[in-house]
């Protein structure tokens, strides 16, 4: 029977993701090109895939570290945007961009635009699907490019890097900080615990939680706080899919990729951190907008009580926070691994 019933969760996976597939490649007729420039695509590039909405703040540096780690390519969707940053997209020569005014949360919060992007131009490529407040870092980030990373992932056999998602806030109220060109000049506090892990069925892929935004928010009631799991950077195939974010992929054997940080497995496998930087000041005015769009959760009124929170302006920062400084400062917390790479 054991057997039985594994080839029929094998079977339901596949299904699940063909359906994934087949939804998103429908989704292209809601995405409508402003500027494609995705003939001067390379094979062997990194190509990055964002969604975006009203980031123009974020914008400058986000480019900027991530064309500095060696990302060849931007293929980005603005989501109902308001602000400049469309326009200021379109002037990149390194990026592709496509708007809609389609629902995010009918989208499956973006994903759908995104895995349609991925299959048509991905495929082969390792691609890298971040948000616009999201900032990768791994193991000599400052002196080796993302290929030099990928080449190491290749050598060892990987074909996803596992990232934690680190929460970055400041010191006092949340409506009190200054935004910086750098946000994390901004946001230089994080909490270095405690984290936990689980394996999740029939996928196989980890939920990891814990952190800042848990025990500020949701301290009553944890398995509510975010998952901080995610496998941002993936060497494409156009039989891929996520399911929920970044948090996980099919086929499942993919989620098998990374078993989290060292603090959490154990173990030392190359991974990397997804500086988040969700808590500049603009997100007091960000969170009572999107409590009112109601678009960023499954069910949006159950987080109603969380958006009312950060807008009471909370101070994140307490006695046992720690001031970043860097990646090896990371490595030794074992909040990331360089897997014996050297």
């Amino acid at each position: 029977m054991a057997g039985v019933s594994g080839l029929w969760a094998v079977y339901r996976m596949r299904l699940k993701r063909r359906r994934l597939l087949f939804r998103s490649i429908r989704s292209r007729h809601q995405l409508t090109s402003v500027i494609n420039r995705t003939g001067d695509i390379q094979p062997g590039q990194v190509l990055a895939f964002v969604v975006l909405r009203n980031e123009m703040q974020r914008l400058p540096h986000f480019l900027s570290h991530y064309r500095a780690l060696g990302v060849d390519h931007f293929l980005m969707v603005a989501n109902a945007c308001t602000d400049d940053g469309a326009a200021f997209l379109a002037d990149q020569p390194d990026v592709s961009l496509w708007s809609t005014d389609a629902s995010y949360k009918a989208s499956r919060f973006g994903v759908d635009w995104l895995t349609w992007l991925q299959f048509r131009y991905g495929h082969g490529h390792w691609c890298l699907t971040v948000d616009v407040d999201e900032i990768l870092i791994y193991p000599c980030h400052d002196k080796r490019d993302i290929k030099s990373l990928t080449r190491q992932l290749e050598t060892i056999g990987a074909q996803a890097l596992g990232a934690l998602m680190l929460d970055l806030y400041p010191k006092g109220p949340l409506d009190t900080g200054q935004a910086e060109a750098n946000p994390i000049d901004a946001l230089p506090w994080f909490d270095e615990g405690p984290f936990r892990a689980v394996r999740q069925a029939p996928m196989q892929n980890l939920w990891l939680q814990g952190g800042a935004r848990e025990r500020v928010f949701f301290p009553d009631n944890p398995t509510r706080g975010p998952t901080l799991n995610k496998l941002p950077l993936v060497k494409w195939s156009r039989r891929y899919a996520y399911t929920n974010s970044t948090h996980s992929i099919l086929p499942p054997r993919l989620n098998l990729e990374w078993g989290g940080p060292p603090v959490v497995s154990g173990t030392d496998q190359l991974s990397g951190v997804l500086l988040h930087t969700k808590f500049l000041p603009d997100v007091i005015e960000r969170s009572e907008e999107e409590k009112h769009r109601q678009q960023h959760f499954g069910q949006s009124d159950q987080f109603d009580a969380y958006y009312d929170a950060i807008g009471d302006a909370p101070d994140l920062w307490h006695p046992h926070a720690v001031r970043f400084e860097g990646w090896q400062q990371l490595v030794a917390l074992g909040l990331l691994s360089a897997g014996g790479w050297s």
